[in-house]
């Protein structure tokens, strides 16, 4: 007979392959077909709002894994924050104006920004950018990311522009816009200015000089010293040689010992603590010290510059250090912050003796024309020849670099527009202090950097962006920028966009009847610079949160990577502090960047990097999603196929965790075979409260943003709590009981539990999965269309804090893994194959034979055995014995039971088997 027909064994359209990378699609679909995004905020309208804002990615290329990344973590926090209850609304947005926009638009059209007309570069701009947003919209859909796809926000939208116009206003108004000539990190290649958050470092090996300025006025200082007609030279040094034709003044510390050090034929001047170091470098050996100053006293002697006809005056300046060099500092104003700031003190002008393409200009002398890298040696050069070359040394030191063109920077003074972050410092920092930062070392990190900071540079010279909306007289050149103006511009620009800075007349730019302030002529000219696209992000929260009905300011969380510190949440932060005195967020989230499987940073030339749909198109977005939290995302996340592949069989006991739950559930209707509580079988129970803990905490850890908590707990759940133990032991119960008795009833009942929830708990990360186990169930409580508008599992108090059930079913689990080493022995030792052809014997004494006999039938379940013996013990210890099984083996259930075969139609089954089959 076929015994297998009488078995309830599992049924299950849900397949044991995932199949995620075609199977995916077919849930995208639904959920799009279906509207379920815009279910889910339907079915919350009326709770408590969460906003996540989102930071707008670049529209100039395909997603990376970064950006994946980012967005499936915002994807998670959405989710779990719908399914709580709260109303979610996820607005996606596009940055998109900018220099790597114009570089590309350069390269695909073949066109020169300086001779095209600026309305249609912009225009061509404005089609490369929406084309990418085009690409990125779809390929983010395909991660499973919900949100408003069709309705997203771009920064080149005009009612944006407009709004961003009105920041800019507001700031102005309260004194914080001003324009002034500073030196700025300048980009040669980029031709612009750039801000403190377009600066990378890289290593870079150059050569550091020692160079020697002839003192030409010493104040009288050195008269009466014995150094007869040697000339004395203050030695500086510095690692940019280029910058030595700006060089104005020496900078000395003024509290600092400074000696006058004779070497045979001349008297050199280096900081007292520093002559030991400067001359075993130059390689000077006779030296003698002759007297010593301090720099206070030798402020304002001169010095004659090596090679142009100027001199070079020695300041002082708290910022000269005795870390590197001489002590006595090379200070070009039109090169340097420090620089600039020191020499306003003495009233010393400021030349930039290099222009916007990095060439050095006729203030150079005979250096002029040269590209100021190339420079370096030429000036070298010509210091050796003229002896003020005291020595070379070659370094290797951080420089910075342009974040887009990658190329080396320049500090170079230009006339700017900033934003005076001195004016709400105070602000800035308590806003700091008023966010949750997470994780902690977020705050410190966001406080220093503000400050720190210097006044933000917020012009930049080239045309896609939004413009600086102000006008200069014509008479006098004063700054028009008023509340009139201002809402004139941006009413213009909430109409027709920015270009129309570009294709209109000045006169239609302004209201009608403006005139200048200061001398009221009527004829003006417009500003021709545009905003750092960093200004143009960081209003973002002004024109999302504010703008529309369904959401508000400030909202509750900033999530990007932890560059964003000195980027997007600092210029956020700015721009909301300035205008309305707080955060535009409540919670700051960061994660970390994506690396190779060794740890190295991603890049095409090392030939490591890993497109997000090389691993979607092999794996399934599911896989990548997991991976999002397989791992602490605050710090850096490895990736590699190899780690991918670990994560697909960590998947895999999810899934079939998952399968055999519906398997076992396909003639199970909560509404009508559910048991009650009490009437549960004690291990089902257990199971549940084991399910209440497993809430607790995965919620717990949703709560707290740990992820990859949710990932261990949900892992060693499916492994060790369902796989192990609890589905193992069910298997008889559930096969080879009556259908609709009570024992398969009471396991189904707390299996459909476990099943609805573990679906709602991973819902959030493996989003595709969840949608899958969701249609498959047969028979759900919830009349859901889809697992993302249910609610989040409940926890039952009472069952969850049952300790005496709790240490109960502790004990039977520790009875069961001594038994279980010794049944693996038994195995090893061919005595048995399956535990079923086991007879067990426990020798016990005390509260722990007392125990095991008062449960002996529940532990006999639990540990799949076909018979179980107690037996008193002579240690104070649990001792077990392993026998083959007495009896012969049940053809239906394969126990073994002496009473096999022993019924009226000599069938071989066991009792329990037989009344079943009889039954059926």
């Amino acid at each position: 007979m076929d015994w297998s027909q009488t078995l309830n064994l599992p049924k299950t359209d849900f397949p044991m392959r995932a199949n995620l990378a075609q199977r995916e699609s077919q849930f995208l679909k639904f959920w799009q077909e279906n509207d379920i995004f815009k279910k889910m905020l339907d079915k919350n309208k009326n709770n408590k709002k969460f906003i996540l804002h989102d930071g707008p990615p670049y529209a100039n290329g395909d997603i990376h894994l970064g950006h994946a990344l980012n967005k499936v973590l915002k994807d998670i926090v959405n989710k779990y924050k719908s399914l709580q209850g709260y109303y979610t609304p996820y607005i996606p947005g596009w940055d998109t104006h900018g220099l790597p926009i114009e570089q590309q638009v350069i390269k695909k059209f073949g066109v020169n920004r300086h001779e095209v007309d600026p309305v249609e570069f912009r225009k061509k701009c404005k089609e490369f950018a929406l084309n990418y947003i085009d690409i990125q919209r779809e390929q983010f859909k395909r991660l499973g990311v919900f949100g408003e796809w069709e309705n997203p926000y771009m920064t080149l939208d005009p009612k944006f522009e407009a709004r961003q116009i009105r920041v800019f206003g507001e700031m102005a108004k309260k004194g914080y816009i001003y324009k002034g000539l500073k030196p700025v990190y300048w980009c040669p290649s980029c031709e612009t200015a750039l801000a403190e958050a377009e600066i990378e470092y890289q290593e870079d090996r150059t050569y550091s000089i020692y160079v020697k300025f002839e003192v030409i006025d010493d104040k009288g200082l050195f008269s009466n010293l014995p150094i007869g007609d040697k000339k004395v030279y203050i030695v500086i040094w510095t690692t940019t040689t280029w910058t030595l034709p700006g060089n104005l003044a020496i900078a000395l510390n003024a509290d600092f010992d400074y000696s006058l050090v004779d070497i045979g034929n001349e008297i050199l001047v280096v900081a007292s603590e520093l002559v030991e170091r400067v001359m075993k470098t130059n390689k000077i050996e006779q030296y003698q010290e002759i007297a010593r100053f301090k720099g206070k006293d030798l402020e304002y002697v001169k010095c004659k510059h090596p090679f142009l006809d100027r001199s070079s005056l020695v300041i002082l300046g708290e910022h000269v250090t005795l870390e590197a060099g001489t002590g006595c500092v090379h200070t070009a104003p039109g090169h340097g912050e420090e620089d600039f700031e020191v020499c306003q003190r003495y009233n010393i002008p400021v030349i930039v003796p290099v222009d916007n393409k990095g060439y050095l200009t006729k203030e150079a002398g005979k250096f002029a024309g040269l590209f100021y890298e190339d420079s370096n040696k030429e000036i070298a050069k010509e210091l050796e020849a003229s002896g003020h070359l005291l020595g070379v040394e070659k370094i290797t030191h951080q420089y910075p670099h342009c974040w887009r063109c990658k190329n080396p920077v320049i500090f170079r003074a230009t006339e700017q527009w900033f934003a005076s972050v001195k004016g709400f410092r105070e602000e800035a920092l308590k806003a700091v202090d008023d966010v949750k930062w997470v994780p902690e070392w977020g705050r410190d990190r966001i406080y220093n950097m503000i400050a720190d900071r210097q006044d933000w540079c917020i012009s930049r010279q080239r045309i896609w962006g939004v413009p600086i909306p102000i006008f200069y007289c014509k008479n006098c050149r004063k700054e028009l920028i008023t509340d009139e103006t201002i809402d004139h511009i941006a009413k213009i620009f909430e109409k027709e966009g920015s270009d129309a800075w570009f294709s209109k007349d000045v006169k239609e730019l302004l209201p009608p009847g403006a005139k200048c302030p200061v001398c009221e002529c009527s004829e003006f000219e417009k500003e021709t610079d545009i905003m750092d696209v960093w200004f143009d992000s960081g209003s973002s929260h002004a024109y999302v949160l504010e703008s529309r009905e369904d959401l508000e300011w400030p909202c509750d969380m900033y999530l990007e990577g932890n560059d964003q510190y000195r980027g997007w949440f600092q210029s956020s932060l700015l721009t909301a502090v300035a205008t309305k005195g707080r955060a535009p967020y409540k919670i700051v989230l960061t994660h970390g960047f994506v690396v190779d499987g060794e740890g190295k940073k991603m890049s095409k030339s090392e030939g490591n990097v890993i497109s997000p749909f090389d691993i979607i198109n092999e794996f399934g977005a599911d896989i990548l999603r997991l991976w999002c939290v397989s791992a602490d995302y605050t710090t850096d996340m490895r990736i590699s196929k190899e780690i991918i592949k670990q994560l697909t069989e960590i998947y895999r006991k999810i899934r079939n965790t998952a399968r055999f739950l519906l398997g076992n559930l396909y003639d199970f209707n909560p509404k009508t075979d559910k048991v009650g509580y009490e009437d549960l079988k004690e291990i089902d129970r257990w199971a549940l409260q084991r399910l209440y803990m497993l809430i607790e905490k995965v919620t717990k850890a949703y709560e707290e943003y740990d992820y990859n908590q949710v990932y261990h707990l949900v892992h060693n759940f499916c492994v060790i709590d369902m796989s192990n133990l609890y589905l193992d032991i069910n298997k008889d119960r559930l096969y080879a009981s009556k259908s609709e008795s009570l024992d398969r009833r009471s396991a189904q009942t707390v299996m459909y539990e476990i099943l609805v929830a573990l679906t709602k708990l991973i819902a959030p990360i493996l989003s595709f999965t969840a949608e899958e186990v969701w249609q498959n169930i047969a028979f759900k409580e919830e009349d859901a269309e889809s697992v993302f508008l249910t609610s989040w599992p409940k926890v039952n108090e009472g069952i969850l804090k049952d300790e005496t059930l709790r240490e109960k079913w502790n004990k039977i689990i520790e009875i069961k893994d001594i038994v279980a080493k010794q049944l693996e022995i038994a195995r090893n030792e061919k005595l048995i194959g399956s535990s079923l052809d086991s007879k067990v014997k426990i020798f016990a004494k005390g509260i722990d034979k007392k125990f095991i006999e008062e449960n002996k039938d529940i532990i006999q379940e639990v540990l799949i055995v076909s018979q179980l013996e107690v037996e008193e013990g002579d240690e104070n210890q649990i001792k077990v014995e392993v026998y083959k099984a007495d009896g012969s083996k049940c053809e239906r259930c394969w126990k073994f039971d002496t009473m096999v075969g022993k019924n009226e139609e000599s069938l071989n089954v066991c009792p329990r088997c037989y009344e079943v089959v009889k039954g059926k």
